[in-house]
């Protein structure tokens, strides 16, 4: 039971990352289309003084949170967190070259901070645990 459920978290890290792939690189919200039938609008998952933008941090940090089980999962260290904080990066600058998307500074911080914030909450549960 104990190792269908860790497969079942590793096959979610690897669902997640295709699904922000395709989320990221198609032009236009895909979930603004499922949701309002425009791929213009951008859906809010809360409603915050940053905007859209919360949902970049919400995104990122449960990947990487993802991420950090897989590599405890695995024994060996992929670097997620350095994976993830490039690809945030990537991702966002691509918005420069795909049709009805922006580049936003505040979506790059909010990919930059959920990640971030998963690493700073696992090296004080790591220093407090030692």
């Amino acid at each position: 039971m104990k190792n269908k459920i860790l497969k079942s978290i590793i096959y979610l890290y690897y669902l997640s990352l295709v699904i922000l792939l395709i989320i990221y690189l198609f032009p236009g919200s895909i979930i603004s289309y499922l949701l309002y039938r425009d791929l213009g609008e951008q859906p809010h998952i809360a409603s915050n003084l940053i905007g859209t933008s919360i949902n970049h941090f919400f995104y990122f940090f449960f990947l990487t949170f993802l991420g950090l089980i897989y590599n405890l999962i695995e024994k060996k260290f992929i670097n997620s967190f350095l994976f993830l904080l490039i690809l945030s990066f990537l991702l966002e600058l691509l918005h420069f070259f795909i049709p009805n998307r922006v580049f936003e500074l505040n979506d790059l911080l909010g990919n930059s901070i959920g990640v971030v914030s998963i690493f700073f909450l696992f090296k004080i549960k790591k220093t407090f645990t030692a």
